[in-house]
């Protein structure tokens, strides 16, 4: 049987403790967290999604959202919005080094809560006292939050068009290194390895396992090898498709499958390959250019 879930703006997804019968998909509910109550659009979730997502957390349902609810969600939204922007004052008024992010309201107005990023650990015990002065009968929370997390939360487009893969389904952030980058060949452009919150790309990890696994089955660069139209050093590896660029010994350049060459032992009989420095592929197909005949005219 499907249940009743709540899908929030990081990503997260909270299954009701209940499923009421006069609540279905797209209608709002008043919930309640550890944080107090809110008030969203439930979804349904079939129970082979559920599967997938594995042990999810839970929501106490309170009440089916009234039409005096969806209003007071309307002022809570605008009252979010003007908090973030005093508060956005402030910090500029008091030069300190965060950046906010977001401003949170409880719906019933009882807690209200300021996220924000720092390179560190920031001093706003007087931040914080102006704002309690200022949001009277409310409690005030300020917490920081990473780069990544912000971008979770804010979510947006990636490069790739799409909805950003860590305010989707992500659940957990992984360790992402440029050595990711360099296992699929990838260049090592920082703009291009950079994501919305400007460190590398969580995608990076989606694929690099088939990269390393397709890279076992193949020569290592430099390695000598014999193919069909005979014996020649690796030059580069082309993992996505299993195939091997080659320079034979009269200095031709093949592109060879991974399975039709052999590799060579260094005390292997024959004519010994050059051991000249492995030269980029732009070089050497600018050395494979016969010269141009001069103009008999």
């Amino acid at each position: 049987m499907a249940k009743l879930a709540i899908r929030f703006r990081p990503g997260e997804i909270r299954i009701l403790d209940s499923n009421p019968e006069d609540v279905g998909p797209r209608d709002h509910v008043i919930y309640e967290l550890e944080g107090g109550l809110d008030c969203r659009p439930v979804t349904l979730m079939p129970n082979a999604v559920l599967a997938a997502h594995g042990p999810l957390e839970t929501a106490k349902f309170i009440r089916k959202a009234t039409d005096s609810d969806l209003q007071q969600l309307e002022v809570k939204l605008a009252e979010e919005a003007k908090a973030h922007s005093v508060c956005a004052e402030k910090i500029s008024r008091h030069v300190l080094p965060m950046k906010l992010v977001d401003a949170i309201y409880t719906l019933d107005f009882s807690r209200l809560t300021f996220l924000y990023t720092s390179d560190g650990r920031v001093d706003f015990r007087e931040l914080l006292k102006d704002l309690t002065s200022t949001f009277k009968r409310t409690r005030i929370l300020l917490r920081q939050i990473g780069v990544r997390d912000e971008a979770k939360h804010l979510s947006g487009a990636g490069p790739c068009g799409k909805e950003l893969c860590c305010s989707t389904f992500l659940k957990e952030f992984m360790p992402i290194n440029i050595k990711l980058a360099k296992d699929q060949d990838l260049s090592l452009n920082p703009a291009k390895l950079s994501g919305a919150c400007g460190r590398l790309k969580c995608c990076l990890s989606y694929e690099v396992d088939s990269y390393r696994e397709a890279k076992k089955l193949l020569p290592t660069q430099g390695s000598r090898v014999l193919t069909a139209e005979g014996e020649g050093r690796v030059l580069d590896l082309r993992a996505f498709n299993e195939r091997c660029l080659v320079e034979l010994l009269d200095g031709r350049l093949i592109d060879v499958q991974g399975d039709q060459m052999n590799v060579l032992a260094d005390d292997h009989p024959g004519g010994p390959v050059p051991d000249a420095p492995i030269r980029p592929l732009r070089q050497h197909r600018q050395h494979r250019r016969p010269p141009r005949e001069p103009n008999p005219e």
